[in-house]
């Protein structure tokens, strides 16, 4: 038991050990995970206030550009104003004024046509037009400008075509191509963040980024997404020149997601790691009990064989003496014993062979040995007529060699006083052997303890009873040996199960 019990100590001590470095190696990963993780989070933050800043930028710039057009449109309507005005003035009536601001426009896209829509003069228009000599030849883009029109003789009049300056065209690419950067800056992000920047309405998306395209072909996919981004994160409310209200809705990105999945993914890793090593140890180990098992049974099979063969032979010399008959019948059954333990450690070193047996005489016949050599204070029944035929594939030797190590082991629980009671029940395809004992039980804490190498519950033995009976059964006959039930200081009753032969 003390070699079982140091056992089994070095075995805890060996996993208390692995299972502190586990927890050890889970708290660092999961502090340098939890750094990384926020850190990560803190770029989404820098990354959310980001974009309302550049959202404010944007609309301050495109606030500035609106009142630089006011005034280009206020000085193009005033240069149709001073054109009208040259051409109403009197004889008398000082209008050079008039004339400078004319002649000093530089910016303004003008267009003089007589009423026949004959294009007398045109400046600051794109060169493919300045080589038009007929309104309708521009007529498509008229919609760009204001016009007025002005008499200056009699029925005679003309039309001035006039439209913002180029300088404003200029600065309305400028503010469209600052709206599509802040797009960009947004979707294209350094922390590969999922984004993407609808309408009020949820319906229309302006653009994304490090999103899958199947996700937002419908509108229905589209609310369905910012919805569920918005679970996670409240969306960036932005007001955008020429779009007005726009949303922005984002989630953790894909880094972030799998650092939060790492620990337990580690874990499993580890915990398949270890499940895998414990297993290959454990083969590893059984393959060399069991080569120790193979190399002691030959090994003592082979030592018993000389000394019985001379025993033998003395038996035949003196076994007619008439002075010695009764002691030399029990001297023959002895060695009928010897060679029968012989025959045991010759088979379990190898498979040994299964014929069909009747079981009920096996156990009848080897009680009726056993009986004699035990305490007189130790009855065993035996609850099957004597006559009944139960049959089973069985090694004879090995198996009349499991029921003595569980008897044997009755009658020291006992103290060599009590009742054995065994009793075979056929369950279908199934036989099972009950061994009963009125000894001192088993607790539930040792109840599979018994049958491990080296466990004893006695001052002598080696403890290796219950698991050699437990190997016969198990491995040789591919059946179960194990405690049906066990009280405390009332006894145990220990059952095999075989199945029937094909």
């Amino acid at each position: 038991m003390n070699l079982y019990t140091n056992k089994s100590r070095w075995k805890w001590l060996l996993f208390s050990s692995a299972t502190i470095i586990f927890i050890l190696l889970m708290l660092y990963s999961n502090s340098l995970i939890k750094k990384i993780a926020e850190e990560e989070r803190r770029k989404v933050n820098v990354w959310a206030d980001a974009i309302v800043y550049k959202a404010e930028l944007v609309n301050h710039t495109d606030l500035f550009f609106e009142q630089i057009r006011r005034e280009e449109k206020k000085r193009a309507s005033f240069l149709a104003q001073a054109i009208q005005k040259v051409s109403e003035a009197g004889l008398n009536e000082d209008i050079t004024f008039y004339l400078d601001y004319i002649s000093s426009n530089s910016t303004i896209p003008t267009l003089l046509v007589n009423q026949d829509g004959t294009i007398d003069c045109a400046v600051n228009i794109d060169l493919e037009y300045q080589k038009m000599q007929h309104i309708d030849e521009i007529k498509p883009f008229l919609d760009e400008y204001d016009s007025v029109r002005i008499t200056y003789y009699k029925n005679q009049y003309m039309w001035v075509y006039f439209k913002e300056s180029q300088i404003y065209t200029n600065l309305k690419l400028v503010i469209d191509n600052l709206v599509q950067s802040f797009f960009q800056e947004v979707v294209i992000n350094e922390s590969f963040i999922p984004v993407i920047i609808t309408d009020s309405a949820l319906t229309q998306v302006y653009d994304f980024g490090n999103i899958d395209t199947t996700q937002i072909e419908t509108p229905g996919q589209c609310r369905q997404l910012a919805d569920k981004m918005a679970k996670a994160h409240p969306p960036i409310k932005i007001q955008l020149p020429n779009r007005g209200t726009c949303y922005v809705f984002y989630e953790e990105s894909g880094v972030l997601k799998r650092l939060r999945y790492f620990p337990y993914v580690q874990s499993l890793f580890i915990f398949f790691f270890i499940a895998i090593a414990y297993m290959i140890f454990n083969f590893g180990r059984k393959s060399e009990q069991d080569q120790v098992w193979v190399g002691m049974s030959k090994e003592t099979a082979h030592q018993l064989g000389t000394p019985i063969s001379a025993l033998l032979a003395w038996h035949e010399l003196i076994k007619d003496r008439e002075e010695l008959q009764d002691i030399m019948l029990e001297v023959k059954k002895d060695l009928s014993r010897l060679e029968m333990i012989t025959q045991r450690f010759s088979k379990i070193g190898s498979i040994p062979e299964l014929q069909e047996e009747n079981v009920i005489p096996i156990i009848y016949d080897f009680i009726g040995y056993l009986q004699t050599r035990i305490s007189s204070k130790v009855e065993i029944r035996i609850m099957n007529q004597s006559d009944e035929v139960i049959l089973l594939p069985l090694n004879r030797y090995l198996f009349e060699w499991v029921i003595e190590n569980i008897c044997k082991n009755s009658v020291d629980a006992m103290d060599g006083a009590g009742v054995i009671i065994i009793e075979v029940i056929e369950e279908g395809n199934y036989v099972h052997i009950d061994l009963s004992d009125t000894g001192k039980g088993i607790t539930s804490r040792n109840m599979k303890t018994i049958f491990k190498p080296g466990y004893t519950s006695k001052n002598r033995g080696w403890g290796l009873g219950l698991t050699l009976a437990k190997r016969i059964i198990e491995t040789y006959h591919k059946g179960k040996l194990f405690v049906k039930s066990s009280i405390v200081d009332r006894g145990t009753t220990m059952r095999i199960t075989l199945k029937k032969g094909d």
